[in-house]
C-alpha cells in the first residue's frame, strides 16, 4: 500500500499534523486521536508527520539511523525549527506495536498513544540515555497519559 499524503491541518493547539499510512490502517488510531495525544505532549506549536510503517521499512530506518538491524516500535526525527516551533517526524512500526501490545496485555490504542507521546517528547529534546533523564521522561509520559485516560504504560515492568 502506498503512503497517503494528506494536507496538514492546523488545530487550535497549534499542531499541524500529517498522517501517512504505509500499512493497513486496520485497528490503528484515527488522525483525531493522534492529534489529541500529540497535543497533550507538546509544549509549543508543532508540525509533525506521523508515519505508520511495516517491518521492512521500520528495520531499514532503524538500521540507517540507529545502526540496529531490527524493526523498532518508534523512531523520532526532529528538525531545527527554532525555539518557537517543533518540527519532526514520528515513525511507528505497526507490526511491532501490535506484537508488543499483545505481549504486554495492552489495548493497541493505549500502546500507540504511549509511543506517540514518547515520540513527541523526543522531538522536544527529551531522551532516556541516562538514568536521570529516563526517569524524568517516564514520569512525564505517565502524567500525560493519565490526563488522557490511559493507565501507567510501565506498570508491571521490572
Amino acid at each position: 500500500m502506498s503512503a497517503s499524503r494528506a494536507k496538514p491541518e492546523r488545530s487550535a493547539a497549534g499542531l499541524e499534523l500529517t498522517v501517512q499510512m504505509a500499512v493497513s490502517a486496520s485497528g490503528l488510531p484515527t488522525k483525531a486521536q493522534l492529534r489529541r495525544w500529540l497535543a497533550a505532549a507538546l509544549a509549543r506549536s508543532a508540525a509533525i508527520t506521523v508515519r505508520f510503517v511495516g517491518a521492512v521499512e521500520g528495520r531499514a530506518l532503524n538500521r540507517a539511523y540507529r545502526d540496529r538491524d531490527c524493526a523498532t516500535n518508534v523512531l523520532s526525527f526532529g528538525y531545527d525549527a527554532g525555539d518557537d516551533r517543533i518540527e519532526g517526524d514520528i515513525v511507528l512500526c505497526a507490526p511491532v506495536l501490535r506484537r508488543e501490545a499483545r505481549a504486554q496485555g495492552k489495548a493497541l490504542q493505549a500502546h500507540v498513544a504511549h509511543l506517540a507521546v514518547h515520540g513527541a517528547l523526543h522531538l522536544q529534546g527529551y531522551d532516556h540515555e541516562q538514568a536521570r533523564a529516563a526517569a524524568r521522561m517516564e514520569a512525564l509520559e505517565k502524567k500525560i497519559l493519565a490526563k488522557l485516560g490511559f493507565a501507567d504504560p510501565y506498570a508491571g515492568e521490572t
